[in-house]
């Protein structure tokens, strides 16, 4: 089956499509990323965990829609052959703990990019909204990538971790010979989201912060953040670590790259079988983040494309892997990653 898999990160720097072949193993088709303009990146950002009107999401719920459908019009793949559409959409607001609210204690999340557009205009059955299952079952609705990394990085004998360095890092831990049920998976904390506010769009290869001096006293009060010794299952967003993170705490470049880089080997450490660290996002791109890396972890780091899964791509498989799971009537959560009480089909349908 040829699906195709739809998602603009929490950098929000512009929509990740890829088109696969779904059978006995995943061929990747087709990957691209199609750029936001920049009045639209603007607009998102004022909308996330932000003061806002309810008509500005609306708007932009319908509008990403639309670009979301574009973006597998330029994919490459004749539209006739794309049997199915999974998008994650573009997550404006993500709390998976529960939180007091009027009384109950409430999980939200909210993900906009109106998938009924996107069946309209390409005329495929699309499947969206994909987390809020299992919040429903009292997870916490992410991370939802360790249901392609088990499958795409298992091992019989080594023991990995796949890093994905988006605005936020996460790692899903699959032991030598694992079962679907010992997978761990959780947000690290801040991947690239704090660097680009610093250096918009993104800092180039990290030149800046490698030119810089990390503030050490800062750092450490910065790892003091019980975030990093909670236990997961646990999850983060741009509700932690956006423009407010910024302003209070005054982080310089040098500072945030070593933050993130710090935080992601804290995490790996907690694993000491790990024999590979299996790197994809945008950070796999910054070549001084990927060097510190290498020399503060054991492991061997490498990145997905040794795998043949392009760095930008994998969360875009991921979406169509999952809307693939639900066409099927199978369950897309790793409830061990989310804390959900239970696997779950994932997402709601759009007919076109």
């Amino acid at each position: 089956m040829r699906v195709a898999g739809l998602i603009s990160g929490t950098s929000m720097d512009g929509i990740d499509v890829a088109v696969i072949d779904i059978g006995e193993s995943i061929q990747v088709v087709a990957a691209k990323t199609v750029p936001y303009p920049p009045e639209v990146r603007d607009a998102i950002l004022s909308v996330s965990n932000r003061d806002t009107h309810t008509a500005t999401i609306a708007h932009l719920n319908f509008l990403l829609g639309e670009l979301f459908a574009d973006a597998v019009k330029q994919a490459g793949v004749p539209l006739e052959t794309i049997e199915l559409i999974g998008s994650h959409g573009q997550t404006i607001f993500h709390e998976g703990r529960p939180m007091d609210y009027l009384g109950r204690e409430i999980s939200s999340t909210m993900q906009i990019g109106e998938a009924a557009i996107i069946a309209e205009r390409t005329g495929i059955e699309t499947i969206a909204d994909f987390r809020a299952a299992d919040i429903a079952a009292g997870g916490q609705g992410a991370p939802l990538v360790p249901f392609l990394d088990y499958r795409l990085f298992r091992h019989p004998t080594i023991a990995r971790v796949a890093l994905n360095i988006g605005g936020i890092a996460n790692i899903t831990v699959i032991p030598a010979n694992a079962q679907p049920e010992d997978v761990i998976a959780f947000d690290t904390g801040p991947g690239n989201m704090v660097i680009d506010a610093l250096v918009p769009p993104f800092d180039r290869d990290g030149e800046q912060a490698r030119a810089g001096q990390v503030n050490e006293k800062l750092l450490d009060r910065l790892l003091a953040d019980p975030y990093y010794h909670r236990d997961p299952p646990k999850s983060c967003g741009r509700e932690q670590y956006g423009a407010e993170f910024v302003r209070e705490t005054g982080v310089d470049v040098a500072t945030a790259t070593e933050l993130t880089v710090r935080t992601i080997a804290q995490a790996v450490e907690l694993y000491p079988e790990t024999r590979e660290v299996i790197v994809s996002g945008g950070g796999a791109h910054n070549r001084y983040m990927m060097e510190r890396l290498a020399a503060g972890l054991k492991p061997r780091v490498t990145t997905s494309a040794e795998f043949g899964i392009d760095v930008d791509s994998k969360e875009a498989i991921l979406f169509a892997l999952l809307a693939y799971e639900t066409h099927q009537r199978r369950a897309g959560n790793v409830p061990s990653a989310t804390g959900a009480r239970r696997a779950k089909i994932l997402g709601k349908i759009s007919l076109p």
